[in-house]
């Protein structure tokens, strides 16, 4: 049994794992690459011949897991494709949106459609047999319908983490414990460091806003499209009474559609976010909530005055209705623009974050005077101590999914520990 990398090496983008075991050929997640510059990296090679892959286990829905799973197709896959049938849904928005905002994207729409028609369900605690290989799904907290993936053959159990969730956060289960394996493949997105308290979290999250709200500002909240956004406005909808009264508007078609689909998934949520649904009441829809669907009507908000809070994408300020609002907002100190989510080193995001007096966006130089806030405790990836705690007795550990000085600073805790770490690399094979 051989695990060979061909994503998310050193970096958190194009997770993408070929499983050797039994004489068959499985890859684990097939996704894009994002940021500045890692386009052409969609366009390379994969690295394996999509033809000789028997089959494909998605872990999530998230573009970083199932991006380049069209292209798979496009050069010749046609095996099965197993993941939740939540990540099945949320799949088909990521995927179409991605065909309407990337310039040059590695596939087109008929490429989606054979994947969709190569689909199978697989829940958790569902077995999967491949001949003698074994495949299982357990909970990975991370999105609805997110897992990680067991493996047994060849006499040995092989676990793959693909993204793990924040326990602290309220609207998913916690991720499950993985079994004793033999060598465990795992993300290490913020393996330098344990996330902030999500209570004190929320408390400057409502103290930021209620301040801003009151003296009529408007409040800007870049994020992504699929769990981010409905995370928000869930807590509006439990907190939202401790605010100042303001309209709530989601400005994302994208996360629009999510919120649509979201009562379709509602098993694959926590059991108290289950229990509101159960009391036929909708928690991602708070009081006063307005959902923007056009271009004209995005445009308009720029031109009313505050209070407001405006959620839009992109997360990571890399394009989208946000940047509009920001070119407008970002000079006016009532504002205030709240980070929920990473901003990678390099983006517009990292910068804002430096506080220059000037940033530009959109072509247009826009002075900042806006307050910047950054709440890193909304993060959807497990943080250090989590990781830790997830991995804990496992003997063999090979990180990925996480920029390399977050892996070392992971992977040093876990050598001081006992346990064997390594950091995966692009085409090399590890022996399980």
């Amino acid at each position: 049994m051989r695990i060979v990398p061909f994503g998310a090496t050193r970096e958190v983008t194009g997770s993408c794992h070929l499983l050797l075991a039994e004489g068959r050929r499985i890859l684990l997640d097939c996704g894009l690459y994002q940021g500045r510059g890692e386009e052409e990296k969609n366009h390379a090679p994969f690295g394996f011949d999509p033809k000789g892959v028997e089959a494909v286990v998605l872990t999530h829905a998230h573009l970083d897991h199932v991006g380049r799973l069209p292209r798979l197709f496009r050069e010749g896959f046609r095996g099965p494709v197993y993941a939740t049938q939540a990540t099945w849904l949320l799949a088909r928005i990521v995927l179409e949106d991605a065909l309407k905002v990337m310039e040059n994207p590695p596939f087109a729409p008929e490429d989606v459609e054979e994947a969709f028609r190569h689909a199978r369900p697989l829940e958790y605690g569902e077995w999967l047999r491949l001949g003698d290989l074994t495949l299982s799904l357990g909970q990975a907290g991370h999105l609805p319908g997110s897992a990680f993936v067991v493996a047994h053959g060849e006499g040995k159990v092989f676990v793959y983490s693909g993204d793990l969730g924040n326990r602290e956060k309220v609207v998913l289960p916690d991720p499950s414990l993985p079994p004793k394996a033999h060598l465990v493949l795992c993300e290490g997105t913020y393996g330098d460091r344990p996330h902030r308290s999500f209570k004190d979290t929320v408390r400057e999250f409502l103290e930021v806003l209620g301040e801003t709200l009151s003296r009529g500002g408007k409040v800007f909240i870049p994020s992504f499209a699929v769990e981010r956004a409905q995370e928000i406005l869930f807590l509006l909808y439990e907190e939202g009474h401790r605010l100042p009264k303001a309209p709530i508007y989601l400005d994302s078609p994208m996360a629009s559609r999510v919120l649509e689909l979201y009562p379709r998934l509602v098993r694959y949520f926590s059991e108290e976010v289950q229990a509101y649904f159960l009391q036929g009441k909708n928690p991602f829809r708070p009081r006063h909530l307005e959902v923007v669907e056009s271009v004209e009507a995005s445009k308009a908000l720029n031109r009313e005055p505050g209070p407001m809070v405006v959620i839009a994408g992109s997360g990571m300020l890399s394009g989208g209705r946000i940047l509009h609002h920001l070119k407008h907002g970002l000079s006016d100190p009532k504002n205030a623009l709240v980070f929920v989510g990473y901003q990678p080193r390099g983006g517009l995001g990292a910068e804002i974050l430096a506080r220059p007096q000037v940033v530009r966006i959109l072509g247009e130089e826009v002075p900042l005077r806006a307050s910047v806030h950054t709440l890193g405790g909304f993060s959807g990836h497990a943080g250090q101590d989590e990781l830790l705690d997830w991995l804990e007795g496992q003997p063999q550990v090979v990180l990925v999914h996480g920029e390399e000085e977050k892996l070392l600073a992971l992977g040093k805790l876990l050598a001081l520990r006992g346990q064997g770490v390594r950091l995966g690399d692009f085409g090399e094979g590890i022996e399980i």
